[in-house]
């Protein structure tokens, strides 16, 4: 729907119908949810043989008892999983539990209070306070994680192929407080872009000319969570040993969104330095990582085609609702002035700008019709998007039939948004 082509009566008339049409999908009663990235339960249930895996034999390929205590570092078999996951070598692992959010958080705080293994000292003396850059639209939680020790957050735009690198090079060289950024290179959250080999390259090489202790913290959350054919993303780690920035770039993914969300296993990789400091932290808080899980989980996935294989079962359940999604989307907003939206590859979320100035609106009235989104703002430090444009979408917990329902409700409340606005313009 083009409005601006419309005159002030017929712009009254569009006004009119698409308010009727909202009232339809309030009066339905509705109560659908694509707030979040989580995986729904058919896909859940693709990892279901967890439970029976291990048939009473609890020995790891080394020979460990899972079931007792030790073993800090991980089994061998999951080192290696969350090497093939991480594009690094097998003793560059570390594993953790079932979630890489309280890795990240966990080496937040060691680096605040300890310093990192790259050197430079405990954050928290870093004359004048430590900063992150933080591209934008990013993951809230990585946000949320930085607010909470008191890290301020600058925003840095993505451009398609991940953030704009003239611009970090640039606040880094001006600002020694910079101490880190956040990446997620691969059908990153929520634009769905994978970085390119020049973002790559150029992101490695920041520990030449960053301060000491500067960390590029790499979440690898979507690396073969692929919606049509894989994107592929240049392996940061061998690019940092060959500049010798290895100390600088810490990895870190899960399996989350492969087999069980909550009972899954977390990887964190780095150099030797980053590992060995993160240890100590490790040795206080845990005498061991639950290796029965770690047994399970090496068993279901094996190797490189043991995931590719069960990714695929994920991509047949996921990609008719994202195809869902750019139809409902394409079939009424496509000649919207100033609306547009992303076309993943892979990841969880579309990616949606709204004109500007009316995030809010459209998700406000998206949850009285009973459709409940993500919070605009969301992607941005602060919760501030200075545009008030950006909206994700997450369409892979519920059916498709809802999919496709809360996708016309959407799309509703988008046109009656901009429609209201050109009237009373």
């Amino acid at each position: 729907m083009r409005l601006d082509t419309l005159n002030q009566g017929e712009l009254r008339e569009a006004v009119a119908r698409l308010e009727a049409e909202y009232a339809e999908h309030q009066a339905a009663g509705l109560a659908l949810d694509l707030t979040r990235g989580k995986p729904s339960v058919p896909q859940l249930e693709l990892a279901a043989r967890l439970d029976g895996i291990l048939d009473g034999n609890y020995a790891a390929s080394d020979g460990t008892d899972t079931r007792g205590y030790g073993g800090l570092d991980g089994l061998p078999e999951a080192k290696r999983l969350g090497a093939e996951l991480l594009g690094v070598a097998p003793e560059s692992v570390i594993v953790g539990g079932n979630s890489s959010l309280t890795l990240m958080y966990l080496y937040l705080m060691h680096a605040v209070h300890h310093g990192p293994g790259a050197g430079g000292g405990p954050w928290r003396e870093v004359s004048g306070g430590v900063r992150f850059l933080c591209p934008v639209p990013g993951y809230d939680r990585h946000f949320a994680a930085c607010g909470d020790f008191g890290i301020e957050m600058i925003p840095v735009p993505l451009t398609g192929k991940g953030p704009d690198m003239d611009r970090v090079e640039a606040l880094i060289a001006e600002d020694r407080g910079v101490r880190g950024i956040w990446c997620v290179p691969k059908y990153s959250n929520p634009t769905g872009e994978t970085y390119s080999d020049e973002t790559v390259r150029r992101i490695a090489a920041l520990g030449q000319s960053a301060p000491a202790g500067f960390q590029v913290m790499w979440d690898n959350a979507y690396a073969v969570h692929e919606l049509g054919t894989p994107e592929p993303l240049l392996d940061i780690m061998p690019l940092a040993r060959e500049l010798g920035t290895a100390d600088s770039v810490v990895l870190f993914g899960s399996t989350s969104k492969i087999t069980f969300a909550g009972a899954g296993l977390a990887f964190v990789a780095g150099a030797e330095a980053t590992l060995e400091s993160l240890r100590a932290r490790l040795a206080l808080v845990t005498i061991g990582p639950d290796k029965v899980n770690q047994l399970r989980h090496a068993r279901l996935l094996r190797d490189r085609e043991g995931i590719r294989e069960h990714m695929a079962k994920h991509r047949n359940l996921l990609a008719p609702k994202f195809a869902c999604v750019q139809h409902r989307l394409a079939e009424r907003l496509t000649d919207l002035e100033e609306t547009r939206w992303t076309e993943p590859r892979g990841g969880y979320f579309v990616n949606f700008d709204a004109a500007p100035g009316l995030a809010r609106e459209v998700v406000r009235l998206a949850g009285e019709a009973g459709v409940k989104l993500t919070p605009a703002g969301a992607a941005f430090p602060y919760g501030r998007d200075p545009e008030d444009r950006n909206i994700r979408l997450a369409p892979s917990y519920p059916g498709l039939e809802d999919v496709d329902r809360a996708m016309q409700v959407f799309v509703t409340c988008v046109l009656l948004a901009s429609a209201r606005r050109k009237l009373a313009g």
